[in-house]
């Protein structure tokens, strides 16, 4: 074998996958088609679920030092500001959830983190490498895996072949894997990253059609840690959008009170019509699908990045398990268990937001996900407490020790909360303490993703737990 797992797609899916799985020790290489990673700022919102797992990954403070809060809207009319515009419901962080509020950071910066991070973890991007085909089963060493070839005939073998290649991804329509939605908005949209001068950067700038334009709105916005506004336009129907330096000023001078030549540079522009689609699997043999492979989103309330993310973060563990720990590969056929489920719920919230039917709220922050119905979720107490198996494990100060601290690390952890610690817990981590909110008493086994996998009064039926995933002797 050439490697353990290929990962096709150099995005936050895939780059997030490489860290998981070096992380773990276990041989991945990330294949881009591009000759670069990236250049637009398109996925730029950080949900408060995804910081927690930058956390996990050693990424936070890079991210933290690079971005920043979102500004206040600000409407405009006529060159004159009408007033402000909250395009989120607030929350205060808590000591349970840290990370409350979406953070802005430009979609090319956070890859540029993901990838700095995977090297220096050990792993590689190679660069320039289209996948034409896959093969699946026994190689010339009989080994079962998958063969991926590539435009310049090389080929490379794998025991597993992720596709975090986008939504037009090469991998699932080799696969023979379908995808079926809708169209969200029938109005093109673009989006650009541009220089302009004559406008703050306290403000997201909102600029709302006259009613003889219908809704054909403008917004920029400042990304914060560059010197950029992100445009976003909507156009008619029917519509090709130009994409040239030249049209991109006419719309935001048009549809401002800007001068053309206060837009100074474009440094990058593409354009979109809004949907949402779903794969009909995410897995076929020894193939997986991730991010925008398996799932397709408005970009309204900042959903696509971050679900493929959590993919990554749900199927690198597993793999770390089937590859490295001994685990019986069934295990594998819970990602698609787990996470299709949550990408139904995420597009369907995705799709609300874009036609103003939800509001950027609780939801977005994907705090509430959870695996609660899951075939690796055991719930053993008769009357759980607020937090169940299944549910995101939260954070905590139990015998002075803040649980994302004890969490960080590829590694299960057991919560002993008000209750003794059983006498074998094998490579688990295990943190001891009174009972404390919002757990209260019992044993909590938590697993590398951060949800709790079992929960029980006592430990009975623990250890027939733990010996499923290597974890005991």
């Amino acid at each position: 074998m050439d490697v353990d797992v290929l990962i096709v797609g150099a995005g936050p899916t895939g780059l997030i996958l490489g860290i998981d799985l070096a992380r773990r020790g276990v041989a991945a290489l990330v294949v881009e088609r591009a000759e670069g990673l990236f250049p637009g700022s398109r996925g730029k919102g950080i949900q408060p679920r995804t910081m927690e797992v930058f956390d996990d990954l050693g990424v936070l403070d890079a991210v933290r030092a690079a971005g920043g809060d979102y500004p206040v809207g600000m409407l405009w009319r006529d060159g004159k500001q009408l007033g402000e515009h909250r395009m989120f419901d607030s929350a205060e962080a808590t000591e349970d959830s840290p990370y409350r509020e979406p953070w802005m950071l430009p979609q090319w910066r956070t890859q540029e983190i993901l990838l700095a991070r995977l090297e220096e973890l050990g792993g590689r991007v190679a660069l320039g490498r289209e996948v034409t085909g896959l093969t699946q089963g026994e190689g010339d060493e009989g080994e079962d895996g998958v063969t991926v070839r590539f435009a310049d005939g090389a080929a490379v073998r794998a025991r597993y072949v992720v596709a975090a290649d986008g939504g037009r991804s090469t991998l699932r329509r080799t696969l023979g894997i379908g995808m079926s939605g809708e169209t969200v908005d029938p109005k093109p949209m673009l989006v650009a990253d541009l220089r302009v001068s004559g406008l703050g950067r306290d403000f997201w700038h909102i600029f709302p059609p006259r009613e003889e334009d219908g809704d054909m709105f403008l917004a920029l916005c400042p990304l914060a840690g560059t010197d950029d506004f992100q445009c976003v336009a909507r156009f008619p129907e029917g519509t090709a959008v130009d994409l040239s330096v030249d049209a991109i000023r006419k719309v935001v001078t048009t549809r401002t009170h800007l001068a053309p030549e206060d837009v100074t540079e474009v440094r990058w522009a593409s354009d979109f019509r809004p949907r949402a689609a779903l794969a009909d699997r995410f897995r076929e043999g020894r193939a997986f699908l991730a991010g925008d492979a398996a799932h397709v989103h408005s970009p309204a309330g900042g959903q696509g990045l971050n679900t493929g993310i959590q993919d990554s973060y749900n199927l690198g563990w597993k793999l770390g398990a089937v590859l490295r720990d001994g685990v019986d590969p069934a295990l594998l056929d819970t990602y698609e268990e787990e996470r299709r489920p949550v990408a139904v719920q995420v597009l369907s919230l995705s799709t609300s937001v874009h036609r103003g039917e939800a509001r950027r709220g609780e939801a977005t922050r994907q705090l509430g996900l959870g695996y609660r119905d899951s075939t690796l979720t055991e719930e053993t107490r008769p009357t759980p407490a607020r937090i169940r198996a299944g549910d995101r494990a939260p954070d905590a100060t139990v015998a002075g020790v803040h649980l994302f601290d004890a969490f960080r690390g590829p590694h299960w952890t057991l919560l002993a909360l008000g209750t003794k610690v059983p006498d074998a817990t094998g490579s688990v981590r295990v943190v001891q303490g009174p009972a404390c909110e919002p757990y209260g008493t019992g044993l909590f086994l938590v697993r590398p993703d951060g949800y709790v996998g079992w929960a029980g009064s006592t430990e009975t039926g623990l250890a027939r737990y733990v010996t499923r995933f290597g974890l005991l002797p």
